[in-house]
């Protein structure tokens, strides 16, 4: 299964039909879900991620000062956590003021996708897109290229 975490809820229709698109193409391969939690201020959105994580899933934190991968990389990532017996991959996506480290230090990764930055919605289409390609890459499915 495929959690992710976000900060604040999305309001434009072009967006949520994208991340709904995506979340029907996974779910060929896995369960998803998307957990929006409120957007207030970075302890109390701190607060709020860390009850929602699990310590017994994989937790990756997108911060721009984690590791880059490509998405061959990605993919194998996603492949050595669940063949390492992990059944929750949860994604944590803070706000624009970023998360305090009592939640990335309960974090097992930090990874980036670029040094630029991008709007919150946006993000989350890139990152669903990516993990969709994963998969994609992982079932030897045409798409990647």
């Amino acid at each position: 299964m495929i959690r992710i975490i976000c900060v604040g809820k999305l309001k434009e229709k072009y967006l949520t039909d994208f991340i709904d698109d995506y979340k029907t193409r996974l779910s060929k391969y896995t369960k998803i879900e998307i957990i929006e939690l409120k957007d207030s201020n970075i302890n109390k959105e701190s607060e709020e991620i860390l009850k929602t994580i699990n310590d017994k899933d994989y937790n990756i934190m997108m911060d721009i000062n984690g590791k880059k991968l490509d998405s061959i990389g990605f993919s194998k990532l996603i492949d050595k956590t669940f063949s390492e017996g992990y059944g929750t991959i949860t994604f944590i996506i803070g706000a624009s003021n970023g998360v305090t480290d009592e939640v990335k230090n309960k974090c097992n990764y930090q990874l980036s996708f670029s040094d630029m930055t991008f709007p919150h919605g946006v993000f989350r289409c890139i990152l669903l897109e990516q993990i969709y390609r994963s998969f994609k890459i992982l079932n030897n499915e045409s798409y990647h290229k």
